[in-house]
């Protein structure tokens, strides 16, 4: 997978005009660049540099006790080994390539692109002062945005088998859940059929899954609780799996029948359908070349339009080897979404659309769905929600 997503970046280099791209990182046990396992799939102990050039060549300069492990990975033209200090190899290779932009791992908006710790900034500033090269340095986000982005067909097998796994596991909760079971304990069952498949979550364990019942309002990334399920309240779930490296991130949505209920309330029913058509009008819109925040917008303000409270966060974030994957986001323009929800959206992006409302006395409505960019639109790579899902009371 290294080589196939280092071949990606050679491309997206020449695409973007940037002649080289530098990650550099040390002690990847305690503190690493999120690209290290894109394209090196090692840890490095002291300081290193992996670069790649446009032209294609690949070199690595690492600590001497690491430099067998970096050959052996077969990914790099050279690997360069120095004991005492790596400004020479670091000068002379950079030299010979004579790149007129560098591109370093920093960002203010984009987390996955900003792997570059404030120390190593300052070390390679350093390594380079008086050799003029400081000044060819800039932010790789727009890099990095692309390789996380841009899904080849083996990473969407992967994305879509993550999908199957969890819609699997949703689709025997409700003959599990019964009214008395806490989130705590829904979590827990949840919790042993993931293991017993032998997968890791999507995400801190913690919250991985979260449930949420009753007409509670606490925020969306929190932990089970002892609160308990009832008749006659909603509970979702957002939950998501790894299969091989790659995630997926869903959320569902049930209602608890009450003794002699045949169906949801009819302000129940109305909330899920409000929200349901938001998702479909986000989906319509997908495109590349679209705005994130265009399509935040077409669910947001549908929601807004049938007397609803806008949701308090992004309408949806890219997914991949990470549940919150970085790049282009489905955000509004919020100062904390940065520049993100300006980004156009491309083809073979993945996406979560997930919009939720509250409905009062009942508790909170919400469905996310992973899709990915097409070349004219969008397509699910999750078997979405299209109704209400019941659970009787006499569970």
């Amino acid at each position: 997978m290294e080589k196939e997503k280092i071949a990606q970046a050679v491309e997206i280099l020449r695409e973007l005009d940037i002649d080289l791209w530098m990650v550099i990182d040390r002690e990847s046990g305690i503190i690493t660049d999120p690209m290290m396992d894109y394209v090196v799939g090692n840890h490095a102990t002291w300081l290193s540099f992996f670069l790649f050039s446009r032209t294609g060549e690949k070199h690595a300069i690492v600590g001497n006790l690491d430099v067998e492990t970096f050959r052996r990975a077969g990914l790099f033209d050279t690997v360069s080994a120095y004991k005492g200090s790596p400004r020479d190899d670091l000068l002379r290779l950079l030299r010979r390539l004579d790149p007129r932009k560098i591109a370093i791992d920093y960002s203010p908006d984009c987390a996955a692109a900003d792997g570059l710790t404030h120390g190593n900034f300052l070390k390679l500033l350093e390594l380079l002062q008086g050799s003029g090269l400081s000044d060819r340095l800039l932010p790789a986000e727009e890099v990095i945005a692309k390789l996380r982005g841009r899904k080849s067909a083996e990473e969407l097998r992967r994305l879509r088998a993550a999908c199957a796994i969890t819609l699997d596991i949703y689709g025997r909760v409700a003959r599990k859940a019964r009214p008395g079971m806490s989130e705590k304990e829904l979590a827990a069952w949840i919790t042993a059929r993931r293991e017993k498949m032998g997968l890791p979550a999507a995400w801190h364990v913690d919250s991985c899954p979260a449930v949420f019942s009753g007409p509670q309002e606490i925020g969306a990334h929190s932990a089970p609780t002892g609160n308990v399920l009832r008749p006659g309240h909603i509970f979702n779930i957002d939950f998501g799996v790894k299969v091989e490296k790659y995630c997926s991130d869903l959320q569902r949505t049930w209602y608890i029948l009450r003794p002699g209920e045949k169906a949801a309330p009819p302000e129940v029913q109305r909330g899920f359908d409000v929200l349901l058509e938001s998702i479909r009008l986000a989906f319509a819109a997908l495109r590349p070349g679209a705005r994130g925040v265009d399509i935040d917008a077409v669910a947001r303000g549908h929601i807004v339009s049938r007397g609803y409270d806008e949701y308090p966060h992004a309408l949806g974030h890219q997914v991949g080897r990470d549940a919150h994957d970085g790049g282009a986001l489905l955000g509004p323009a919020w100062e904390r979404y940065g520049n993100l929800p300006f980004l156009p959206l491309e083809k073979d992006q993945v996406f979560t659309i997930e919009p939720r409302i509250y409905i009062k006395d009942f508790g909170v409505a919400t469905v996310e769905e992973m899709v990915v960019i097409t070349a004219a639109g969008a397509e699910y790579l999750s078997q979405p929600q299209v109704e209400l899902w019941l659970v009787k009371p006499g569970r």
